[in-house]
């Protein structure tokens, strides 16, 4: 902003500063405040056309010193895509220019796609318009017409904030010229390093690069080597690639440090103040062997006829964690704990996760207690929530407590007098069980598998891991706990962050119902069903050869539960309100619950800022931690699966696109793509709605859920893929029979377009020198 002539003098009327609407906000925020953002948006709008910078500083009477502060406000805004100022220094308001905000979505092909911030439909990106981008970036974009398939198109008119400022790849180097191949394969052009600013990494090696020149449309990205991980197949790269591919904050602040160790080593007299104390109460932790953290117990008290007490008490991190503080910080900006095989990323310092905090036995520890009467029908008479001081009489296992109530072990005499308490909490858990079928919560049935590593940390075998009543009597009391937290909140009208789940959308539920109508089936409810429906359907197809498949395509009918501020209900539990109190120390939401039912204790109110942008980020933190941890299990399997090439297997069709079928292999749990090239001698069609590919001339039918026998033909760790053919006549695909797995290696690819078996990446001969575009890795 040019600061010449009268219009740099602050020359203009105050007085239209002080009829800003929010300039009281303004004053309380800032000691010098400027025109809010509303305002200065209401004013663009006035005028009806677009607006110099320094006309409207004039016109607000701005003086010399404000012009920097007021340019910097104008930059902020049009990074969130409110306004926009063009090449000229004009003023312009978006929808007025016909440009929206969005994310640009790279594809390993080179092209990409804008996801526009209204949702109003994706556009795509041609490979000359992602030159100038990277995956992530946020952009304004103008709709510029279709493409030869018909596809809206877009063109890039303003690049507002850069996404990759550290990328992790595969280092190389050849005929002078040095690059960095990103781990991320949206990430699609590779990265020039300069000369000298290598950091004396190796070919082939894992390194961070720090992105000094991002893309322009005539030059690739640049940047500086900062970081050498080490080889690719060194024990435990895949989760040090993982964590910075998905920019997981792994190492606290010196602050955050700090302050942990200077909290008290145990419960310190002061802080039994305004607590009850319930440590004559046998409280236990029943958890998974190998777990670190403790933070919850139980005990169940029989009321004979009239049902049973239950305390769920949940370690207190809110009194150890404060608002605005370092911990806490901390804590928002990774949502949650972050789990690995072999490797847990803590949302907060093990001085709390694994000590202060944590429910360890024969200690005292402090906690928030949800004290509940529940009828011998299994609904909860009453509740109340108070902070306490507790003493865990045991630390129990899944596994043990089993083997007590089940017959198959008797508890040693130390602890046999646990077993009539643990027998009362057994009781109330068949009582929630028939209050749960009542309620109509869904249950589908999965199989979760656990990976066995050798003594050099290397990958030895892919186990299922079952699932007893124990573990059913545990959840069961966290729901409780949850429910009841969330009634508290909302009876008293305190805003909180929701588990919410909705129902399936319109053009999901139309498919569903078509589907199973192939099979006789019918979905209750009709266009707004009930979770009840789908739990009386799916008890319907229990025991058919074709169950895994029905319920594959029941349960991708449904949304992802995700947090939000307003309370839509839970579908998948059939609840009407739900939150998450009963795991703070690895949740972020239940933190901020814990906090919002302390207020209401002390008749407070706790605003911890916008809500439903807080909500977002934590549904975004709990993506990004899934995403990672399933990157780090696809590539363990391809690893497990490179010395397996050739041998043959059978498994169930996990998924089916337009470029293939998934399986999933029975008994090692690991998925691969059979490419559609390699299903017979025919042309086959993808049928979405049947989830199906069939031939055109043989009429050869390839359904999710049918069982096929394959062989292991091709393992790609770079890509962490794994490739298939069939070993039996193509198209001899068998109804899966009951109790097939369906393996977890991952889903298949959401991506918009997938083209046919992508070559792994190599280093490639020529790469060019700055000025030119690296090409990528051809086999």
């Amino acid at each position: 902003m040019k600061k010449t002539g009268n219009k740099a003098r602050g020359g203009g009327s105050k007085a239209l500063r002080w009829q800003d609407p929010f300039l009281k906000r303004e004053q309380e925020k800032y000691g010098q405040p400027l025109p809010s953002r509303e305002y200065i948006l209401q004013l663009v709008q006035e005028a009806g056309e677009p607006v110099p910078m320094e006309d409207l500083a004039f016109k607000l009477g701005l003086e010399p010193e404000e012009y920097d502060p007021f340019r910097n406000r104008l930059g902020a805004m049009q990074r969130d895509a409110q306004l926009v100022i063009n090449r000229r220094g004009l003023i312009c308001l978006p929808d007025k220019i016909e440009l929206k905000a969005g994310r640009v979505e790279g594809h390993p092909d080179g092209y990409g796609f804008f996801v526009p911030d209204d949702r109003s439909g994706d556009m795509f990106l041609s490979e000359r318009e992602m030159h100038q981008v990277l995956h992530g970036d946020r952009v304004m974009v103008r709709e510029s017409g279709t493409d030869r398939r018909g596809r809206k198109e877009g063109k890039i008119v303003e690049i507002l904030q850069r996404a990759n400022i550290h990328v992790v790849g595969r280092f190389y180097r050849e005929h002078g010229h040095q690059w960095v191949i990103a781990e991320n394969p949206r990430i699609n052009q590779d990265i020039v390093v300069f000369a000298g600013e290598e950091l004396q990494a190796k070919q082939g090696q894992v390194v961070t690069v720090e992105v000094v020149e991002q893309p322009s449309k005539h030059t690739p990205p640049m940047g500086r080597i900062t970081e050498i991980l080490g080889n690719y197949a060194d024990p435990g790269m895949e989760i040090e690639i993982a964590l910075r591919k998905h920019e997981l904050p792994f190492e606290f602040s010196k602050a955050a440090l700090s302050l942990a160790r200077k909290l008290p080593q145990g419960v310190v007299q002061t802080d039994l103040h305004e607590r009850e104390d319930v440590r004559h109460l046998p409280l236990v932790t029943i958890d998974g062997e190998d777990a670190r953290d403790f933070d919850d117990a139980v005990y169940c008290e029989s009321l004979g006829r009239s049902g049973y007490k239950l305390y769920v008490a949940i370690a207190d991190v809110s009194h150890y964690v404060r608002p605005g503080d370092a911990l806490d910080r901390e804590a928002y900006e990774r949502g949650t704990s972050v789990y690995f095989p072999r490797r847990v990323i803590p949302m907060l310092p093990e001085e709390i996760s694994n000590g202060l905090c944590s429910i360890n036995p024969e200690v005292d520890r402090l906690c928030m207690m949800c004290e509940m009467e529940i009828s011998s029908a299994g609904d909860i008479e009453q509740y109340r929530f108070y902070p306490a001081v507790m003493h865990s009489k045991a630390r129990l296992t899944y596994n043990l407590v089993w083997s007590w109530l089940s017959g198959e072990a008797k508890p040693g005499k130390e602890q046999a007098w646990l077993l009539a308490h643990l027998q009362d909490l057994y009781k109330l858990f068949k009582t929630l069980l028939k209050a749960r079928w009542v309620r109509g919560a869904i249950d589908f049935e999965t199989v979760e598998t656990k990976m066995v590593f050798d003594d050099q940390g290397k990958i030895e075998n892919i186990v299922p891991t079952s699932r007893n009543d124990a573990h059913r009597v545990i959840e069961e009391c966290m729901l409780a706990a949850n429910v009841c937290a969330s009634d508290f909140l909302q009876a008293r009208k305190h805003p909180a962050l929701y588990r919410v789940h909705e129902g399936p959308t319109p053009e999901k539920l139309k498919a569903l119902h078509e589907f199973m109508g192939e099979f006789g089936f019918y979905l209750g409810g009709g266009d707004e069903p009930h979770a009840k429906d789908y739990a009386e359907l799916l008890n319907r197809i229990k025991g058919r050869p074709d169950e895994q498949l029905l319920q594959t395509v029941m349960l991708r009918s449904l949304k992802q539960a995700m947090y939000s501020p307003d309370n839509v209900g839970h579908f998948g539990l059939a609840y009407e309100s739900y939150t998450h109190f009963t795991s703070p120390i690895r949740r972020y939401p239940d933190l901020l619950v814990h906090r919002a039912i302390k207020a209401c204790l002390r008749q407070e109110h706790y605003q911890p800022g916008n809500w439903e942008a807080i909500g977002l980020h934590c549904s975004t933190t709990e993506r990004r931690a899934d995403e990672a941890s399933r990157d780090v299990v696809n590539w363990l399997k391809c690893y497990y699966m490179q010395d397996r090439i050739g041998e043959e297997y059978d498994g169930v069709i996990s998924g089916v696109t337009g470029f293939g079928i998934f399986v999933a292999l029975n008994d090692i749990f690991v998925e691969g793509l059979v490419h559609v090239s390699d299903l017979g001698q025919d042309y086959f069609h993808f049928d979405q709605a049947r989830h199906q590919m069939l031939g055109e001339r043989t009429s050869k039918r390839y359904r999710l859920g049918d069982t096929v026998r394959i062989r292991v033909v091709r393992v790609d760790l770079d890509s962490a893929k794994i490739d298939f053919t069939l070993a039996e006549e193509p198209g001899q695909a068998k109804a899966s029979q009951a109790g097939a797995r369906q393996a977890s290696a991952g889903k298949a690819p959401a991506a918009k377009e997938e083209k046919a078996k992508k070559p792994a990446k190599a280093p490639v001969s020529k790469k060019a020198a700055a000025g030119k575009k690296p090409g990528k890795a051809t086999k």
